[in-house]
């Protein structure tokens, strides 16, 4: 298996701690590997590690669905010290939450678990564990894994690739063919649409749901709101209301599809009840839904963005200072930092914008402005940095 350091360094130093590392993040994205990266890590540090590991997507596990099942399982294969519990997908285990109570106060147990629902994790184990558990969101490949991954350099023409076809890590394994990828990504969305949207949720409308991720893909990075949305849909002919709406954008959620990113006052540092924005787990699987465009460039080009800030583990929000949109402000150590992302510098207007957007914050805190061209020898305009997509992916953390 290939490292993936950034999520092992975090995790590493809660290992044998009373804690229960919970691994979130969208199906596809890696946590099983992460989970047995993390096992090879304790075997390196305890040599007399007893590892009971539970794959619900493997068909051997496929008799653990409940409590009590589990409970036998484990009875069967702990032993008296130094036991490591790792359960994948773990929301398929009814009642899991019941057994990870009981052995969490044990001493010989240590417990990992990962999950592709969002709200498993705030409210189940939230409500039986009252913040016994300490979350590690885990993200597809960033800039850097997709060219290690990928045995790829660190270009233009990768960095193309990877804005087009996202950071999910079996892509590796497939033929460098735009159809066969494609026909892949679809696959996994379609999965994560029934299974951990439709079914979990026991939605009625699956084609409404279809349209309104169709809608969010065609609207990445645009500012709305759930009445927004409904008013739009009304005009298509697509009547829906603002609750049911809303419902549906937690379900997608939930099952870590997309982010909704709020909407923060800078000067009065508030955050706005309404008008965020939506943000895709992975950039293939929104091009999926919508196809690759080059019309739809800068909005690609936001949402990879946001993704490595996510996976950097930033705080974002987005900005409004006297009007002004801010792209993001990211925080990280109680330090700020401040966004604008377009896709070229090329005219003298849209210089004056995105540059002009972050002069007007009058702080110290450092500002970028990220677009896919170079700017200018000196990389700086007025004090405000200029990241070409390349470097900004390749090297700010």
């Amino acid at each position: 298996m290939i490292e993936r350091a950034i999520y092992i360094e975090r995790i590493k130093p809660f290992i044998n701690k009373q804690l229960i590392k919970v691994l979130t993040g969208q199906r596809r994205v890696g946590k099983s590997a992460v989970l047995l990266l993390l096992i090879d890590e304790i075997k390196k540090q305890n040599k007399d590690a007893n590892i009971i590991y539970i794959d619900k997507e493997d068909y051997g596990f496929s008799s653990i669905t409940n409590d009590i099942e589990l409970n036998n399982y484990i009875i069967q294969n702990k032993k008296e010290n130094n036991n490591y519990l790792f359960i994948d997908e773990v929301q398929e285990i009814k009642d899991f939450e019941k057994v990870l109570r009981s052995y969490y106060k044990k001493d010989n147990f240590d417990i990992f678990i990962t999950g592709s629902n969002a709200n498993i994790f705030s409210s189940e184990l939230s409500t039986h564990l009252s913040g016994r558990q300490i979350e590690f969101s885990i993200g597809s490949l960033s800039f850097n894994e997709f060219c290690l991954f990928h045995m790829m350099e660190q270009n233009q023409e990768t960095l193309f690739e990877y804005i087009k076809y996202g950071g999910l890590p079996y892509l590796m394994h497939l033929p460098k063919n735009e159809k066969v990828r494609f026909e892949y990504l679809k696959n996994i969305f379609d999965t994560i649409l029934f299974r951990d949207i439709v079914k979990r949720n026991k939605i009625r409308d699956p084609n409404f749901l279809t349209d309104l991720l169709r809608f969010l893909a065609d609207n990445t990075g645009s500012l709305f709101s759930a009445n927004s949305i409904s008013k739009y849909l009304k005009s298509q002919r697509i009547n829906k209301n603002v609750q049911i709406i809303i419902n549906y954008l937690t379900y997608i959620e939930d099952a870590c599809f997309i982010n909704n990113v709020k909407r923060t006052d800078i000067k009065g540092k508030a955050q706005f009840d309404v008008g965020g924005k939506y943000y895709f787990e992975d950039i293939g699987l929104r091009n999926s839904i919508v196809g690759f465009k080059m019309q739809d460039i800068e909005k690609i080009i936001e949402n990879t963005v946001y993704l490595h800030l996510k996976n950097s583990d930033y705080v974002i929000t987005i900005g409004d200072y006297n009007g002004k949109e801010i792209d993001f402000i990211a925080s990280k150590n109680n330090e700020i930092s401040y966004f604008q992302v377009c896709y070229l510098l090329e005219s003298e207007k849209t210089i004056k914008r995105e540059f002009g957007n972050l002069l007007a914050i009058k702080d110290n805190y450092p500002k970028y402005v990220i677009s896919f061209d170079s700017f200018s020898t000196s990389n700086t305009y007025r004090g405000v940095i200029h990241y070409t997509l390349l470097k900004f992916l390749s090297e700010f953390q």
